[in-house]
C-alpha cells in the first residue's frame, strides 16, 4: 500500500516551512534596519546634472576620501553662510530657514551657542518678531578662492563675502566681510531622523567669528539705525 502523508504531519511541517521563511524575512529586515540606524554610517552622494537636449540626472556615491570630505565641508561653508545672512522677500521661507524648528536649517547647521548669538541679530529680531514694513532682499557674493583653510586639522576656515541689500527704491553699498568659522565634525555624531536630508554628515558650526567688516553683516546692514 503506498504511504501518505496524513493531514497533521502535513500541517505541521507547512507551518515549519512558514515559520522558517518569517525568520528569514525578519532577519533581512534587521539586517537593513542596523544598516540604516543610527545615523553614524551615513553615505554621501553628490546630484548632476548635464544639460541635453532631454534632462539626464546622474546620481555618483562620495567615496570617504579627504579630498572629497573636503570638498563637502566647503560646500557646506557656503550654503551655511548663504543660509545665515541671505534675505528673500518671502516671511515663510525667512521664517523657517532661520527658526529652531525641524526645517531650520541655521539651526540645525549650528551648535546651540552659535545659533543663539544668530538670534540677537537685528535681522532675525526682524523677521521672526514682526515683518518689516518694506519689501527688501539681502545677497552673499563669493569671489574665487572665498573659503581660505586656517587649521585643516582643527576644521577652522576663513570666509570673505561680499553682502548687500536693495528694495525696489534703492541698493545698500556692497561691503567686504570675512568670517572665521569652526566646524564641529566628531566620529559617531548622532543626528535626529529629521536632519538626515539637511545635515547627513552631522556637521554643525560651533565658532562663528566677524574677522572683518565692522560687525555682523545682520546688525549693520540694511536694518541698521544709520541705514534708515
Amino acid at each position: 500500500m503506498q504511504e501518505r502523508v496524513e493531514p497533521p504531519i502535513l500541517l505541521s511541517r507547512l507551518l515549519t516551512f512558514v515559520f522558517a521563511a518569517m525568520l528569514v524575512v525578519l532577519g533581512v529586515l534587521g539586517v537593513t534596519l542596523y544598516n540604516m540606524y543610527p545615523l553614524d554610517r551615513p553615505q554621501v552622494f553628490f546630484l548632476m546634472s548635464a544639460q541635453k537636449n532631454d534632462l539626464r540626472v546622474v546620481l555618483r556615491e562620495m567615496v570617504p576620501k579627504d579630498e572629497n570630505l573636503e570638498i563637502y565641508k566647503r560646500s557646506f561653508i557656503r550654503e551655511y553662510i548663504r543660509a545665515r545672512n541671505e534675505v528673500v522677500p518671502d516671511a515663510r521661507e525667512m521664517r523657517t530657514k532661520w527658526s529652531n524648528g525641524d526645517d531650520g536649517v541655521v539651526s540645525i547647521w549650528s551648535t546651540p551657542e552659535v545659533y543663539n548669538t544668530f538670534t540677537q541679530t537685528n535681522m532675525w529680531n526682524a523677521w521672526m518678531s514682526g515683518l518689516p514694513d518694506f519689501e527688501f532682499s539681502c545677497s552673499v557674493e563669493f569671489d574665487t578662492g572665498a573659503i581660505e583653510p586656517r587649521n585643516v586639522e582643527n576644521n577652522e576656515y576663513a570666509i570673505s563675502f561680499r553682502y548687500f541689500c536693495e528694495d525696489s527704491d534703492r541698493q545698500m553699498d556692497k561691503k567686504d566681510y570675512k568670517i572665521r568659522i569652526k566646524l564641529d565634525m566628531d566620529d559617531g555624531t548622532e543626528i535626529k531622523w529629521s536632519d538626515r536630508l539637511n545635515n547627513p554628515l552631522g556637521i554643525r558650526v560651533s565658532e562663528y567669528e566677524i574677522e572683518s567688516g565692522n560687525g555682523d553683516p545682520l546688525d549693520t546692514g540694511y536694518l541698521a539705525p544709520d541705514a534708515e
